[in-house]
């Protein structure tokens, strides 16, 4: 299988380096990816999140809530979302059979509408506690104003077992046997779950929001920026799920015997430009890596 690495429209949050830990200076805006995976294959095109999509970009108002728009100022260009980056590639929205969601955030989530036909996939516990909208912040973070496509969606059960180097997995694509997996990965959100998908030669694992800077996974001395630190805090939904899921991750990320499985989050840019060789402001292209 291919995979493409898209990353469907940045987030710039106020105070740079404070959260990327890259842009100089505090009253500069920084750079979070939405980092989602295409992934070619026989059995047709899958998506692994969708990051922003088109109704977000032409219309955030009336989408995403003014809280999130304040604080993370997303930077809202067509030509990020997955459709888009997608249709560079040579394919159509047509071609995207099905869509895994890491979990039901809305900048993880809103290109749904995008993909009107294809099948979605995730967590039955994060569409149920989604639905709810039980909090505040969850209103905030939830937006059924992404979910048009909700008669295409299917849940999976944890069902506890079906290990994957110590963790669970669920395998909600039968066409692809065990080389598409959920990695249930709870804390961020009840439902959260990272993706772990086979090439030819490694595992790739999105862990999507269970941590948010790389050098959190470092062995010795982990470390998060202080922006992106209280943003876990803020977001968390079961924070001590999330610290003992963080810290199994950075046990598989420094084991000897998986040096076949690559481990990355959704908001790095640091990670995303080490994996897919380009900046995370320019979008995929049918020249790149074909």
């Amino acid at each position: 299988m291919r995979v493409h690495h898209l990353n469907c429209v940045s987030s710039c949050p106020l105070g740079g380096k404070l959260f990327d830990g890259q842009t100089p200076g505090l009253l500069r805006r920084g750079e979070l990816t939405c980092h989602c995976l295409l992934v070619e294959s026989d059995h047709g095109l899958v998506l692994i999140d969708t990051g922003f999509g088109l109704r977000d970009v032409a219309n955030p108002q009336s989408r995403l809530s003014t809280f999130f728009l304040a604080m993370l100022k997303p930077d809202f260009r067509a030509e990020m979302t997955a459709v888009r980056q997608i249709e560079n590639l040579g394919f159509g929205a047509s071609d995207v059979r099905h869509i895994l969601l890491s979990h039901l955030d809305f900048d993880h989530a809103g290109g749904l509408d995008d993909f009107p036909n294809a099948a979605v996939h995730m967590l039955q516990t994060e569409r149920d506690y989604a639905a709810r909208q039980k909090t505040w912040l969850d209103r905030q973070r939830f937006r059924p104003q992404q979910w048009s496509t909700q008669h295409n969606w299917t849940v999976h059960r944890q069902n506890g077992g079906d290990a994957w180097y110590g963790f669970e997995r669920v395998l909600p694509l039968a066409d692809f046997g065990d080389d598409i997996a959920f990695i249930p990965l709870r804390g961020h959100t009840f439902g959260h779950a990272g993706i772990a998908v086979r090439t030819d030669n490694r595992w790739l694992l999105l862990a999507a929001d269970a941590y948010f800077y790389n050098t959190e996974m470092n062995a010795q001395r982990p470390h998060c920026t202080p922006g992106l630190a209280f943003y876990q805090w803020l977001m968390d939904k079961d924070g001590v799920a999330r610290r003992r899921n963080q810290a199994r991750l950075r046990a598989l990320c420094n084991d000897p015997s998986a040096s076949d499985i690559e481990v990355f989050c959704s908001h790095d840019p640091i990670e995303f430009e080490r994996l897919s060789g380009r900046s995370p402001g320019v979008p995929a292209e049918a020249w790149i890596g074909r």
